[in-house]
């Protein structure tokens, strides 16, 4: 088993790396020829403003008295230069902001991998190719000029009178700066000002994804070859902007993707013609590169070129342009400018994509043979299954082993002919071990075929239906979170279609319950929600009420209740109550802006640090151990809650101890064993393996179940795919000083206490019912390997970064979830099976 796992563990490595050689190869050529335009510029200098974090509308609205907060720049706008809205992409960071304003484009996607401070590959940008380039702003990012912005929002939100209170000092700043400039070089209007922003901002205070307020940035120009402010009676946007910031009056320009904004520049229609067509020649050079590195390393009767754009268009366009400029016909050449830019533009992409569809295909073929071979080794473990499987098999082929080897080395031999980098080679030969291993156990598929065609088809295709059902909400659910209502929903019915209903109606009625109970959070937004102290104090009474009911039911269940237990249920109870006075006392400290007081911070630390260890003085009876987890952890969730999702994981774990029964009641109608009390039952470090049950259909439930809570407490108040949907408000009872690591480590440790109690859980739902770990462990990663699969068709490598990571952020999550499960599994044993004694002798727990 361990060999298979440390296999299983590389291959999941492998498959999970395919992404970076399919998808995030980097787009930019190197090697192509310079082109200039031969015209002189309208202007000798740039000066480039970029405000770090400024919103667009933060910018352009009026205050309440309906005064401007930027006077200059509004000044600007009416009487000297163009205006409008430029658009930046995610990451919504500064160095990706900057990198897309002074060197062309937006963000490498093959940066995903090392994150947005660094980039793989090197590329040119605008202070290379100027004579001279004076920079002034923050050291670690490059020119900034207004970093005040930035810093404002992140502590007090965008919303707030210091954020707005600077937008005023960086407009008296420009004013003051362009004056200065002006003097010095004797007002020779030959100097060009751009103002914008590298990004925009959420109303709390965090960036980093793809909302309009953190991508709309403003953009404002003037000066040399700037046209002047163009009035118009109406413009149409998406947006009511126009209307809200009094300027429907002033034509808009909005900035996108790097297009030549030839509609603002105040230049001859020569210059403007000859621009565009210097930008043409540039990106087909790139065309032309990328073409020929491809060509060279492709078989050539393997090759196919990109139709749209033969040599002979290129040169015809090309001719063509340049006969429109001859003839002065300067729009005509402009627009075939842009056809030619277009062409070249899906060409370079088809070439980058060109090998996609192979490595593609070869990953897809190790999926599948994976996932089969798992399904393989609990066909042949568990004789449930295989009843009727033939025992005698016949040892593997020598012929069979020779063809695979042998088509192995004309697959090498094929890659080797094309100068392939070695990770193809991995791709390719990868599979075929997984599928050797496949073909030499046939006997048993077609023994197992057999039997499955002994038992009526219709039982074998629902059961099937059933399982692909499944796995496709489970999908879903990551991208549409009501699928995990429709979920739950749907397994409140698991009573109605098994004797559950009528022998065991109390538990059925609360499983049914809490799984509609359950089913509310996904359907509660998941960010911009405003802080609600009250439902956080409402989940810690919620919890003292229960820890009351609970201690009262122990008490009557024990003849004779033991001091020290008595003792630690109180103090865990006294935990649950400090931290509701904690909760409250520090955002009313934070609301009349007196910071975070000293007290509140130690004992939220104190509480988190002893959340493990508390549950580990508890006797390792089931219930009680599984409840002072409850109690500990719950302590800690809620000194990091805003609002609803403080009841969640209360409701979570009231589902779990209900599944625990209705898993005994399950267990008990089979036959299999008789019930026990959940109080009489111990957790135990060694478990005996004689003792675990054959794995039947239940046991494939079971897992699946486990599965879905799983994703459930994944996506149940938030999305893990991205750090933005969690607010940083939520780690103010530890510290309120901007550290990113400190708040990503607390934000990261509320989002795995509701796994702790699943995992916790399934732990007493294996002990009760002997369910194999191997046979877990398969299961889970035939359902996950299965949904990689479906996210690695989904995987994007377009559109927005927040598209971009979120699709690799599934994928990873799938890929991870094997990995997940051990260590959860891990930490799950340690907090139910040992145990602390701090009493003296050891005492008897069972009375």
């Amino acid at each position: 088993m361990l060999l298979y796992i440390i296999f299983g563990l590389l291959i999941h490595f492998v498959f999970f790396a395919s992404i970076f050689d399919i998808y995030f190869t980097s787009p930019l050529v190197h090697g192509m020829t310079p082109q200039f335009t031969p015209l002189p510029p309208p202007a000798k200098r740039l000066v480039l403003f970029v405000a770090d974090g400024l919103r667009a509308d933060k910018l352009y609205e009026l205050d309440e008295n309906g005064n401007s907060r930027a006077p200059f720049i509004r000044d600007i706008i009416m009487h000297e230069g163009s205006w409008g809205i430029s658009h930046t992409r995610v990451p919504t960071e500064s160095r990706p902001g900057h990198v897309a304003l002074i060197a062309g484009f937006y963000e490498d996607v093959s940066a995903v991998a090392k994150g947005w401070k660094e980039n793989p590959v090197e590329f040119d940008f605008l202070l290379n190719q100027t004579k001279y380039s004076w920079n002034w702003g923050s050291p670690d990012i490059l020119a900034m000029f207004a970093k005040g912005i930035d810093t404002n929002g992140h502590a007090h939100r965008p919303s707030s009178r210091e954020y707005l209170d600077n937008i005023k000092i960086v407009d008296i700043g420009l004013k003051e700066i362009e004056s200065t400039l002006k003097d010095f070089y004797g007002n020779d209007g030959k100097t060009a000002y751009i103002f914008t922003s590298d990004h925009g901002m959420r109303d709390w205070g965090s960036h980093g994804a793809g909302h309009p307020s953190e991508t709309n940035t403003p953009f404002v120009a003037w000066g040399a070859g700037i046209k002047y402010p163009q009035k118009v009676s109406a413009q149409k946007f998406d947006d009511t902007y126009l209307e809200e910031w009094k300027l429907e009056n002033w034509k808009r320009h909005d900035v996108n993707q790097g297009i030549l904004p030839v509609d603002i520049l105040n230049t001859t229609d020569l210059f403007k013609a000859e621009s565009m067509f210097t930008n043409a020649v540039q990106i087909l050079e790139q065309f032309k590169v990328k073409m020929t590195q491809k060509k060279e390393a492709t078989l050539s009767f393997l090759f196919t070129p990109f139709k749209p754009l033969p040599d002979s268009k290129q040169i015809n366009i090309l001719r063509q342009a340049r006969s429109y400029i001859k003839q002065k016909k300067y729009d005509e050449s402009v627009s075939l400018c842009k056809e030619l830019i277009n062409l070249a533009l899906k060409g370079l992409s088809y070439y980058h994509t060109y090998d996609r569809f192979f490595l593609g295909f070869n990953v897809v073929l190790g999926f599948v043979g994976w996932t089969s071979y798992a399904s393989l080794l609990i066909i042949k473990s568990h004789c449930n299954l295989t009843i009727g499987v033939s025992k005698e098999v016949k040892k593997p082929s020598y012929l069979l082993l020779c063809s695979f080897v042998a088509l192995g080395l004309l697959v090498a031999l094929f890659l080797l002919l094309q100068a392939c980098p070695w990770s193809y080679y991995v791709y390719c030969l990868l599979p075929l071990p997984i599928w050797y291993a496949i073909v030499r156990e046939f006997p048993v598929i077609q023994d197992f075929v057999t039997l499955l065609l002994t038992n009526p088809p219709k039982h074998f295709v629902g059961y099937l239906l059933l399982f692909i059902l499944g796995i496709e909400v489970l999908v879903l659910s990551f991208f549409y979170r009501y699928m995990l209502t429709a979920g739950l929903i749907a397994f409140s019915g698991w009573p109605f279609i098994t004797p559950l209903w009528t022998q065991a109606k109390s538990t059925s009625l609360s499983w049914i319950f809490f799984c509609l109970l359950l089913a509310v959070f996904p359907l509660m937004p998941v960010v911009g929600r405003k802080p609600d102290i009250f439902l956080v104090m409402g989940a810690g009474l919620l919890l003292l009420l229960l820890s009351v009911l609970v201690l009262t039911s122990v008490i009557r269940r024990k003849n004779g209740f033991l001091n020290e237990e008595l003792v630690l249920y109180l103090l865990q109870m006294l935990s649950v109550v400090l931290s509701i006075c904690v909760v409250y006392g520090t955002h009313n400290s934070l609301l009349k802006k007196q910071g975070l007081p000293l007290i509140n911070q130690i004992a939220s630390w104190i509480i988190l640090a002893s959340s493990l260890v508390i549950p580990l003085l508890s006797p390792p009876i089931l219930f009680d151990r599984l409840f002072s987890i409850l109690l500990s952890l719950m302590s800690t969730y809620l000194l990091l809650s805003t609002g609803y999702e403080a009841l969640f994981p209360l409701v979570l774990s009231c589902l779990m101890f209900v599944w625990i029964y209705m898993e005994q009641e399950t267990l008990q109608q089979s036959g299999v064993s008789c019930k026990q009390k959940l109080s009489t039952i111990q957790f135990a470090c060694n478990t005996d393996l004689t003792q675990f049950q054959d794995f039947s259909l239940d046991d494939i439930r079971r897992a699946f179940f486990l599965v879905f809570f799983l994703v459930t407490a994944f996506f149940g108040t938030g999305n893990i795919a991205s750090v933005n949907s969690f607010d940083l408000a939520s780690v103010y009872c530890f510290l309120t000083v901007f550290s990113p690591y400190m708040m990503g480590a607390l934000m990261m440790w509320k989002i795995l206490i509701p796994f702790v109690f699943v995992m916790c859980a399934f732990e007493a739902v294996q002990l009760t019912t002997q369910l194999s770990s191997k046979s877990l462990f398969l299961m889970v990663i035939i359902v996950s390997d299965i949904m990689a699969l479906h996210f690695f068709f989904l995987i994007k490598d377009y559109g927005s970064w927040l598209d971009i990571g979120t699709s690799i952020s599934h994928y990873v999550i799938v890929m991870s979830m094997t990995i997940f499960v051990v260590f959860l599994n891990g930490l799950a044993q340690i907090l139910t099976t040992k145990k602390l004694k701090l009493w003296g002798r050891s005492k008897s727990h069972l009375i």
